[in-house]
């Protein structure tokens, strides 16, 4: 009888033409009409640089259209109990670092779920991407980078390897296995179609061809330029490479080019805008630099010059603007900036409102 009442309920849906299609929302303040938080607050002589966007936790971030069902259709819904979810939903659990490809969807590594979570707005769904490389789940997929084509590399810190995966999450195979011991952040250069891997234990950055060759290493292990003390996330700017060289508490920027040492960015220190355990690090197209000091839990902005100009919020909580051990931090085109509040299980959204490059 049910199943009779089922179809009845797609037939009748079916014919009013109604599509459900969810809506990726980031923004989920139930009152949409506060005052919207900005960094630094609006004063006489601060002009605000960045606005809070939202934040994205899992599913509840897809958010279905009002439903215009006839009273009939409503009444026949309730009574099969199609639209009444059975399983508990899908979430961030412990996300550590994410990209945004060219279709905007936002892919987050999390170490917890041991998976890529996939938030699609074209398909309105969340996805789980959980097989590194082909039957073999991933155990802590930690850095994540885009390649060509669609391709999607992800760093398994545990597996040590570099999963490939096409644009729907299938496997490529894997690169780097038997090569690093720890592998955790990563870029993708698509001049020189290279992947370069912050190998963790080694102390240094590994350096791939497409193929899985390995062509060159940066770094040894120490305190001087180019050497590290546990390097772990990665950025890309203008053919420069920024290493979160996390022991080191400090950001060092190099030249792919020449592998020359440029600058470092960050000094050891107890205050705000020093660092003590950088680690995710990302620069957008006017070249700020966004370095997660996850020690204090602070996001700062340093220009490209390496000096310090403002958090963005800081110190632990679970309120906007304050952080539990947050970890990576990514750009996309649109210059929002995303921060992986890790211990908190979302990842917090900021729009960079401009400044020109120096926030002058």
């Amino acid at each position: 009888m049910k199943s009779l009442l089922v179809l009845l309920v797609l037939l009748l849906v079916g014919c009013a033409g109604t599509t459900e299609k969810a809506v990726l929302r980031i923004n989920l303040d139930e009152a949409p009409q506060t005052v919207p938080r900005m960094f630094p607050p609006q004063s006489n002589d601060d002009i605000p640089r960045y606005i809070y966007a939202g934040q994205l936790l899992g599913e509840s971030n897809f958010v279905y259209p009002e439903r215009h069902d006839s009273a009939l259709v409503s009444a026949l819904r309730w009574l099969v109990g199609l639209g009444q979810a059975d399983d508990e939903p899908n979430v961030l659990q412990r996300p550590l670092a994410g990209v945004v490809d060219d279709s905007g969807r936002i892919l987050v590594t999390d170490v917890s779920r041991q998976a890529v979570l996939v938030f699609d707005p074209g398909k309105g769904e969340l996805m789980a991407w959980d097989k590194a490389v082909g039957m073999q789940s991933f155990v802590s997929p930690v850095g994540i980078a885009l390649g060509r084509d669609g391709v999607v590399y992800v760093a398994d810190a545990e597996l040590g390897l570099i999963a490939r995966l096409d644009r729907e999450g299938r496997s490529l195979g894997a690169l780097g296995k038997g090569m690093l011991q720890r592998p955790t952040g990563l870029v993708y250069d698509l001049v020189r179609h290279r992947l370069y891997v912050a190998d963790t234990y080694a102390h240094h950055i590994k350096i791939f061809e497409e193929d899985g060759s390995l062509v060159g290493e940066i770094g040894e292990r120490g305190d001087h330029p180019l050497e590290f003390n546990y390097p772990t996330y990665l950025a890309l700017h203008n053919d420069a490479l920024y290493v979160s060289d996390t022991m080191n508490a400090r950001v060092q920027v190099i030249s792919l080019a020449t592998g020359d040492y440029i600058r470092s960015i960050g000094q050891r220190g107890m205050s705000v805008g020093d660092l003590v355990r950088p680690k995710g690090v990302a620069v957008d197209n006017e070249g700020n630099v966004y370095i997660v000091e996850s020690y204090w839990d602070h996001l700062l902005v340093f220009n490209q010059k390496g000096d310090f100009l403002m958090p963005i919020g800081g110190g632990a909580g679970q309120q906007v603007g304050q952080y539990y051990l947050p970890s990576g931090v990514w750009v996309d085109a649109r210059n929002r900036v995303f921060l992986s509040d890790t211990f908190n299980g979302r990842v917090a959204v900021f729009q960079y409102l401009g400044g020109g490059g120096e926030h002058e």
